[in-house]
């Protein structure tokens, strides 16, 4: 009976893990459906959000199905709890993927035509390049217990938070009409993509807790 119980927790992990690897993926596509018009690849990330949900929401099942069975305590508990915890967060920064994936459907014509600024089109394809390295960093943390990779991520959304604001100044510089249209659509995929962000350094705050058992730890070396 032991051997099966630590053989749940290791595919609640695995499954939690995979779906963190998946998430880099679809930011990193739907990053460049945007940038680049790609209506069908847009298409389909919309429609592959119901998957993400499917696969959250199993975790959470099975987590509750597995401590009402094998009455988990100390840190194998609060590793259930925290699965639990970062599907929830999983499922929303798949949510926001999928938004930006729908603006690339709201802003490109059906020719595959962008018109995009060059400059704000580069800021919002450098800022998914950064999201998709701070999830593929959270990833690892999980993945193989890292402490101190999960205490980097604050470090690492910083400047994807800067990129939000340029993002702004930049705009405030449009003249065009069509570019001001396309602009204004996009600044909530620069908001969408910092939110995901932040949700995964969410997520590491939880990956704390998990490794050190202490809820304050992640702040407390924040301001350190």
């Amino acid at each position: 009976m032991r051997e099966q119980f630590k053989q749940q927790l290791t595919e609640i992990k695995s499954e939690v893990v995979d779906i963190l690897r998946d998430l880099k993926t679809l930011v990193s596509q739907a990053t460049s459906a945007l940038v680049e018009g790609d209506l069908e690849l847009a298409q389909q990330l919309v429609a592959n959000d119901d998957e993400f949900d499917r696969r959250t929401l199993a975790i959470e099942d099975r987590v509750l199905e597995t401590i009402a069975t094998q009455f988990p305590v100390a840190r194998d508990l609060r590793l259930l709890h925290s699965m639990a915890f970062i599907a929830m967060y999983e499922e929303r920064m798949a949510d926001l993927a999928a938004n930006v994936a729908k603006t690339a459907l709201r802003v490109t014509d059906k020719k595959g035509t962008v018109r995009a600024p060059q400059k704000l089109a580069d800021l919002i394809q450098k800022q998914g390049d950064l999201v998709a390295q701070v999830l593929d960093t959270t990833r690892e943390a999980l993945e193989t217990n890292n402490l101190e990779l999960a205490l980097r991520l604050p470090e690492l959304d910083s400047p994807i938070d800067d990129l939000y604001k340029q993002f702004f100044r930049a705009l405030a510089h449009l003249t065009d009409e069509k570019e001001l249209e396309w602009a204004s659509r996009m600044v909530m995929s620069s908001r969408y993509l910092e939110r995901i962000s932040d949700n995964a350094v969410d997520i590491g705050e939880r990956i704390v807790f998990l490794l050190t058992g202490e809820r304050d730890a992640y702040d407390e070396i924040e301001l350190g």
